[in-house]
């Protein structure tokens, strides 16, 4: 099986893009896909009233979602959410009938069923405070994003605080997000038939 990772930090430096490769070296077959280094527009220009260009490097990201068998995101926690970087991404290269869709009951549909998931979210909010603020554990992310196109099971390592955190204690989490990575690599479904998401501009 193969797995996308997605690193959602603006900052090559950051603990993010280092726990993002210690989870896809984990893993195995993974290809990590640094945002930041993508050429798009982050801005839904018109809503979802009109379709937007989709630049080249947009259409081969979204390529590497529909190949994947297993994705999984690597994102700090800001504002109890994520990176404006991560949000624009995700508005731009999941689209209705493409990878979602409703019924005509209004009923939602992923198009995305068959593949797992994983998020791995940092914060300086303590752990144990994290489960009793709203959003700080990405439920919006998780469940109304990738949930909504069919992406499951979806598990979450949640690692903070951050900003008091000693070298040690980083290493500590890539070593366990590396051990995540090895598990949801034995667990991940087989690869899914690849469906063509069509990139058409208008």
């Amino acid at each position: 099986m193969t797995a996308l990772v997605i690193d959602a930090h603006p900052n090559p430096d950051s603990l993010t893009a280092a726990l993002a490769r210690s989870y896809a070296e984990g893993f195995g077959d993974a290809r990590v896909l640094a945002l930041r280094e993508l050429d798009f527009d982050v801005h839904m220009r018109f809503g979802y009233t009109q379709r937007m260009p989709t630049e080249p490097d947009l259409a081969e990201a979204r390529a590497a979602l529909h190949d994947a068998a297993h994705i999984a995101i690597v994102t700090p926690v800001w504002w109890r959410s994520t990176p404006a970087l991560l949000k624009g991404f995700l508005d731009r290269a999941l689209l209705p009938q493409q990878e979602y869709r409703y019924r005509s009951n209004g009923v939602p549909e992923g198009l995305l069923a068959g593949r797992s998931g994983r998020v791995v979210a940092s914060a300086d909010t303590p752990a144990l405070l994290a489960p009793v603020l709203p959003g700080t554990r990405l439920a919006a992310l998780r469940g109304g994003t990738l949930g909504l196109c069919g992406i499951k099971p979806l598990r979450m390592r949640y690692l903070g605080p951050v900003r008091s955190s000693s070298e040690e204690t980083r290493r500590g989490w890539l070593e366990l997000v590396a051990h995540d990575g090895q598990r949801d690599a034995q667990r991940a479904p087989a690869d899914p038939a690849r469906r063509e998401a069509p990139v058409t501009a208008v």
